[in-house]
């Protein structure tokens, strides 16, 4: 059995740890009320900015447009969005094997896989595929719009290059605070709703009177319309890691205050024994003395 000043010890360790994990949880929660409020600012734009794109391209020919162009996929590219930190669950985990089942399934139809990592944590896991086209570490605490639109302009750059045919996007989708789930969404190329479903959410949204011609519009729109896909991704991304790392640290923390009562329960029977083993030396002593 360990010696009383080893448990004690190890209690101590375990209530520091306690602090830590209680003192990053409130940070977690702080960060991200901020990051939940600019994703839900961000939605109504995102959402009334679909709406529109919807009306305009569902009744046009995608063959006027590059960044609209169907063709045979023979190589795709994976957008894979993840946080830069760690300590937030399994969150980071989730997205990578998301990515990776999808290389998987690419690659066994005999297609090209090519990845652009946003986010340290999966860089550093897919660098060792040596599949890492591009990769935007050290971004996702600070990004912005124009970060959001670097990225984009490249793989688009790439896909009217005729590099890659198709290119999708792998990101840690925010539900609730308790609930964040990996979602594959397809970035290129840009497909119109057809038929019943594109006049349903137009008739939902309200029609639209465009000036100049909806034509004219759409060059202009559709590199915009990419910018504001992957930047309500990253700002889902941000929600997710740290509503994950609050309910890590949560778990964390609540883990600590069980391991203190299971090593002070310890702590007490070894102290018992002790005294109990001096009692007895003293009772032993005395019985002696009095022979």
């Amino acid at each position: 059995m360990a010696s009383l000043k080893d448990v004690q010890m190890k209690i101590q360790g375990v209530k520091k740890t306690s602090q830590i994990t209680k003192a990053m949880n409130m940070v977690a929660a702080a960060k991200l009320r901020g990051a939940q409020q600019r994703m839900e600012d961000f939605r109504p734009y995102a959402d009334q900015f679909n709406d529109a794109m919807t009306s305009m391209s569902g009744s046009m020919e995608t063959s006027l447009f590059p960044l609209m162009e169907v063709r045979e996929v023979n190589s795709v590219e994976l957008i894979v969005v993840t946080s830069d930190r760690g300590l937030c669950g399994s969150f980071n985990a989730h997205i990578l094997k998301t990515a990776e089942r999808q290389m998987a399934r690419l690659e066994e139809e005999g297609k090209t896989v090519s990845l652009v990592c946003v986010g340290k944590k999966g860089n550093a896991y897919f660098k060792k595929f040596g599949k890492v086209r591009k990769s935007y570490p050290d971004l996702m605490g600070t990004f912005q719009m124009f970060n959001a639109r670097e990225i984009v302009q490249d793989a688009a750059a790439n896909f009217l290059a005729g590099e890659t045919d198709e290119v999708r996007l792998v990101f840690g989708e925010y539900i609730s605070v308790a609930a964040q789930r990996p979602a594959v969404k397809a970035l290129l190329p840009i497909q119109p709703l057809a038929g019943d479903e594109a006049a349903a959410e137009v008739a939902e949204g309200g029609d639209f009177i465009y000036e100049p011609s909806p034509t004219e519009i759409m060059d202009v729109l559709l590199p915009l319309y990419l910018n504001v896909m992957l930047y309500r991704v990253m700002l889902e991304v941000s929600a997710s890691e740290h509503a994950a790392r609050m309910s890590a640290m949560d778990n964390a923390t609540n883990a600590c205050a069980d391991i203190i009562s299971s090593l002070t329960l310890i702590y007490n029977k070894a102290r018992q024994a002790g005294i109990t083993a001096e009692l007895m030396d003293i009772v032993g002593g005395a019985e002696a003395l009095k022979g």
